[in-house]
């Protein structure tokens, strides 16, 4: 068992709940080890932290509030061929080998079952609704050239590492929604291999972040999400599913948290000017739209035809009508946005060094 990873994934049962989805952030890890001194409490997930989000836990609060019960651990006996069999049902990132006096004894991490790093998601097969119609101009002068979606990110353009994301949950229908620089993108992917379908559909004029699904109109009939393409989720794509429909939402926002610590102490004051609070330093968070979502496809409809129409619009008429809209989140560095140039430059390092 290596000591070094061990320590960066192990928490207490006083960590906070921030404290705790910081750590994932920083590991790039999706489960970190509890433990209370040297004995075995369980595990957190990220899945653990989102329904205490979903919840309305604050975030201060310690993560022995969420903490399950009965962790999904294997004892040392158990064969290797168990082992493979529990994490490929749990889908586990790693697991814990604990003997029956609660001693840690070692972490198999999925890696070193089955020799690929990345978990197998749930396949669901949704079909998937990519926004490029935009000009880019945050990323400008490149998308005076190229227009934003094929923007290079490693050796890939941006729309196909968005593509290969939904791939892992066994999505194998595109729909791209374009306008600027249109034949580029067009003849892009009609040249490139690709094991999955993708259909077009235009703008004549700009149309808003939402207008031009009313094209659409006919052609989905299930469940679906929609994607910016100019972020990517680092998530469970079928969790999110699983949260819209458990919690019978019509559209659900995937939410990222954002950070911002303030450095200076902050005063709350009462009558007559009176000091009531002194807070030093403190970190304000803020769920942000990421910009992808999971809309039924009954919505469609609510689109108006050929007229500008953003997806907050959507959403203030789903609300208006007192139908569900949902927020699930996500970490903050879950979300990528690559829609400006620092924070493009920004991921290209991130990912050179991964």
């Amino acid at each position: 068992m290596n000591k070094d990873i061990l320590k960066e994934l192990t928490i207490s049962t006083t960590t906070s709940i921030n404290q705790a989805l910081k750590i994932m952030d920083e590991t790039f890890a999706r489960l970190l080890i509890v433990m209370d001194e040297k004995k075995f409490i369980g595990v957190l997930s990220i899945g653990d932290i989102q329904r205490a989000i979903i919840s309305k836990i604050p975030l201060i609060e310690p993560i022995s509030n969420i903490i399950r019960k009965e962790a999904k651990v294997c004892s040392p006996v158990d064969s290797e061929d168990h082992i493979k069999e529990i994490m490929l049902k749990y889908r586990t990132e790693f697991m814990p080998i604990v003997d029956s006096n609660s001693n840690l004894v070692n972490i198999i991490f999925w890696d070193d079952i089955f020799g690929d790093k990345n978990r197998i998601q749930e396949k669901i097969d949704l079909p998937v609704v990519i926004m490029a119609g935009g000009k880019g101009t945050r990323m400008q002068p490149l998308t005076h050239i190229i227009p934003k979606p094929l923007i290079p990110l490693d050796n890939k353009t941006i729309a196909e590492h968005i593509i290969e994301n939904f791939q892992k949950i066994g999505s194998s229908k595109f729909y791209m929604s374009i306008n600027y620089k249109s034949d580029m993108i067009k003849e892009y992917f009609n040249q490139i291999k690709k094991d999955y379908s993708i259909e077009f559909f235009e703008e004549t004029k700009p149309l808003g972040t939402a207008g031009s699904l009313h094209l659409l109109n006919g052609k989905i009939d299930k469940t679906f999400f929609i994607s910016n393409c100019d972020i990517l989720i680092e998530d469970d794509y079928s969790e999110i599913y699983k949260y819209h429909k458990e919690y019978k939402n019509e559209l659900t926002i995937v939410g990222a948290y954002r950070h911002y610590p303030i450095p200076y102490g902050t005063l709350e004051t009462g009558e007559e000017g009176q000091l009531l609070s002194f807070k030093e330093k403190p970190e304000l968070s803020f769920l942000i739209n990421s910009g992808m979502y999971i809309l039924e496809p009954h919505l469609i409809d609510e689109i108006p035809i050929d007229e500008f129409f953003h997806i907050t619009d959507l959403i203030e008429k789903i609300k208006t009508r007192n139908g569900r809209v949902g927020v699930f989140p996500v970490s903050e560095k879950s979300w990528i946005d690559i829609g400006e140039w620092d924070k493009y430059l920004k991921t290209i390092n991130l990912k050179n060094n991964l």
